[in-house]
């Protein structure tokens, strides 16, 4: 074990692992929603084996009330939990649950019936609790770091929902007139996703924490007060004098109180509610159930599942661009109200418009989506930097509410589009 004087300026030109680091996280991101996309991905799978049962909209009424609840717990006892623990567990959760979805599939042989599909619920309202532990988590853990860390996380979220809809169109290519080819994708499909949840199990315990620039931010981060960081230091092989230090500067140290912070970042938090209340009301349910029959046939839905992933995952590469970058609080809420434009818009193309228009406008939804999402979360933690000494804690109660606020009246996903439609 060495010691660090967690105190002293080093210089982070001179540390390696950033681009290794930026690898990690992007993979990171992957894991962190590749078990939920695939669920969504395989949408059309699920209304075979239930027609009656409306699964798209269905899991995410599911999958919601768990993340929300679990997230609420985390959020305000967020300085008490940590970190290390908290990832791992959400990502061996994703990993045990996305095994069991394709394990029930292999024992009941891909038959339909109601006590299949309620043990595919209680499943993904595991992965629920699982995401309430990681997305949250890891927000929390790469917001005192690079910018470049958080947003290569936030690129490998989007990442996820374009690989896994790109690998299910050619499953369903190779596969479809084959003898049950399209359960035999979708097998496929959930064994890909378990090994890579695997592998951010791995990436996180035994790669993440040893490079030399996650290391400097966590020392730092223990220095300013934090508690949550211990483990990892421990497992990079290092020991601090911060923590010893924090109970006597604990008057310098202060962590703001949740009530504090929460008004502190109150628009934040409201951006990213309206952000995915709006996406998430659209994005799946309706594009499976709600956009009529075209010419691609059995083919339309996946293909606008896709072209929503694909260009999320652009949108969020673009405010690597700083001319670009929205960095005004009051332009990110105008932004987002300005998205609400898109209900009369897909109301009238879902009624009037062809399959062109509606491809259109769901490649502008992931757009929107993608680079106010990443534009929020780099941004939002940066003032707890510049203005004052704050324990890394505060960091991850921000990212905890901020995904408290995504999750947040999304019980009910399809509300907005379902009351204008029906």
């Amino acid at each position: 074990m060495t010691t660090v004087d967690s105190g002293r300026n080093t210089g982070l030109t001179m540390l390696p692992g950033k681009y290794s680091g930026m690898v990690v996280c992007w993979i990171l991101g992957f894991g962190s929603l590749v078990s939920w996309n695939s669920m969504l991905t395989i949408g059309d799978y699920y209304y075979e084996l239930f027609p009656k049962y409306h699964p798209s909209r269905v899991l995410t009424l599911v999958y919601q009330p768990f993340a929300l609840a679990t997230m609420a717990v985390l959020a305000f006892n967020e300085a008490r939990i940590d970190t290390r623990k908290r990832n791992l567990t959400g990502f061996t959760l994703f990993f045990l649950s996305t095994f069991a979805l394709l394990a029930l599939d292999l024992a009941t042989s891909g038959a339909g019936g109601l006590g299949n599909y309620i043990g595919i619920c209680a499943i993904v309202a595991a992965f629920g609790v699982a995401d309430a532990f990681v997305e949250g988590g890891m927000v929390g853990d790469l917001s005192f770091m690079c910018p470049e860390f958080i947003q290569s996380y936030l690129a490998g979220l989007a990442a996820s929902g374009v690989l896994t809809s790109a690998l299910r169109l050619v499953t369903k290519a190779a596969l479809e007139r084959a003898s049950n080819g399209l359960r035999k994708g979708v097998m496929l499909f959930l064994a890909i996703s378990t090994f890579f949840e695997l592998l951010c199990i791995l990436l996180y315990a035994f790669v993440f924490p040893k490079l030399p620039i996650v290391k400097y931010y966590r020392t730092k981060a223990a220095a300013e007060g934090s508690k949550t960081v211990a483990a990892d230091l421990a497992v990079a092989g290092i020991q601090t004098e911060a923590t010893e230090r924090a109970d006597n500067n604990a008057k310098q140290l202060e962590r703001l109180s949740n009530k504090q912070l929460f008004f502190q970042n109150f628009d934040y938090f409201l951006d990213l509610y309206l952000i995915y209340v709006l996406t998430l009301s659209i994005f799946p349910g309706f594009l499976y159930e709600n956009t009529g029959s075209h010419r691609l046939g059995s083919w339309y839905a996946l293909v606008l599942i896709a072209v929503y992933n694909m260009f999320d995952l652009i949108a969020r590469y673009i405010p690597l661009i700083e001319k670009i970058k929205l960095k005004s609080r009051n332009g990110l809420m105008i932004a987002t109200l300005s998205r609400f434009l898109f209900i009369p818009c897909f109301y009238f193309t879902a009624k009037y418009g062809d399959q062109g228009w509606m491809i259109m406008l769901v490649s502008f939804l992931g757009l929107t989506n993608g680079y106010l999402t990443v534009c929020l979360l780099t941004v939002a933690p940066q003032g707890y930097k510049v203005s004052r000494i704050l324990p890394y804690n505060c960091y991850g109660f921000c990212a905890d509410f901020l995904t408290v606020f995504k999750f947040y009246f999304l019980l009910k996903e399809n509300s907005i589009i379902t009351f204008i439609f029906f």
